[in-house]
């Protein structure tokens, strides 16, 4: 009768030098980087050095990320991307997340860039002049139709005290409003508080001076943007999360105390950027970024006691669809590192 051991020898044989090859293959897999979609809220500019520089610098890639950042046009457009699933996690501004809460989203913040809200009033030392809030009562002010900063401003004069009825809103879409202000026909604009630079040198070509009332110097007492991400991705991928957060402030910090090289690695990426103009915006998101509180608890910190008064600003001033959200639905804790990133 023939024997059947050779063969069976030969399978035994030829399985063990096949398993070494799987093990070594889904260790491999193990250690391929996890790929990661990463919105901005606006076309990349300087004041997103800090992203660029964290994928420069290999902040990323040491937490076994591969990131991709993507543009948007507002957080509205992020909001969107996110919800969808064409990117898994967006820099958004708080006051929209609890709108957005209002209409059904299921985002929450996991950190905070920007401690100070950006919203900023802009005029010329030969024009309005524009330095106190005050002078919010009278004013003409360039903004945008449908956007909600008019509500947010008006609902900032209200708290100091001020008559929110006697600023009037002169509809001057975004593009345009540099060039109204510079030339004199409009008194006062709206912008982010980074255009400030820019504006700066329009202002020292028409020979005055920018004045610029950052409303959060004077008691706004909102957040800016944010790191967000849907719950469900929350809940299934809570430690890609944390990777991303902990090389994103990485990133913070590195271009924070290093503006010239954050600079060039943006360019890697960006080469249509100017390094001038991208160490100019990081010094304005520096001053957004870096307070009392970060200094003390880290980049990203917030505080659950001032997400609530965001829910109740946004709520009273610009409005929510259907019910508020309550205020610890539209954040996330447990995301920031264990060892706070300090400045």
């Amino acid at each position: 009768m023939r024997s059947w051991f050779p063969a069976s020898a030969a399978i035994s044989t030829i399985a063990l030098l096949i398993a070494p090859l799987s093990d070594r293959a889904m260790a491999q897999n193990a250690q391929l980087p996890t790929k990661v979609v990463f919105s901005l809220d606006f076309i990349p500019l300087g004041r997103h050095a800090p992203w660029y520089a964290a994928l420069a610098e290999g902040y990323y890639k040491d937490e076994g990320l591969d990131i991709s950042i993507i543009p948007a046009q507002g957080t509205a457009q992020v909001i969107q991307a996110v919800e969808s699933g064409t990117a898994n996690i967006g820099f958004v501004d708080v006051p929209s997340v609890v709108i957005a809460r209002g209409n059904g989203s299921k985002l929450r913040i996991l950190a905070v860039n920007y401690e100070k809200a950006p919203y900023a009033i802009f005029s010329l030392a030969n024009g309005a002049n524009v330095t106190t809030p005050k002078q919010l009562e009278g004013l003409t002010l360039g903004s945008g139709a449908g956007s909600f900063t008019p509500k947010i401003i008006q609902g900032f004069m209200v708290q100091r005290g001020l008559d929110p009825n006697k600023l009037a809103i002169s509809n001057v879409a975004p593009p345009a409003r540099a060039s109204t202000l510079l030339s004199g026909q409009i008194p006062a604009i709206e912008f982010f508080v980074m255009a400030k630079p820019s504006l700066e040198a329009g202002a020292k070509s028409a020979n005055t001076e920018l004045r610029t009332l950052l409303l959060a110097d004077y008691g706004l007492e909102l957040y800016g943007n944010g790191i967000a991400a849907t719950e469900d991705t929350i809940a299934k991928n809570p430690d890609v999360l944390r990777r991303f957060v902990r090389a994103s402030l990485r990133g913070w910090k590195f271009a924070l105390a290093n503006p010239q090289k954050a600079a060039a690695d943006e360019i890697q990426y960006v080469p249509t950027l100017k390094a001038d103009g991208i160490v100019a915006e990081i010094g304005v998101v520096a001053d957004l970024a870096v307070i009392a509180d970060t200094k003390k608890n880290g980049l990203g910190w917030f505080d659950p006691a001032k997400m609530k008064a965001n829910v109740d600003f946004v709520t009273k001033y610009i409005g929510v669809s259907g019910a508020p959200p309550a205020p610890a639905d539209i954040y996330a804790a447990g995301f920031l590192p264990a060892t706070p990133m300090l400045p």
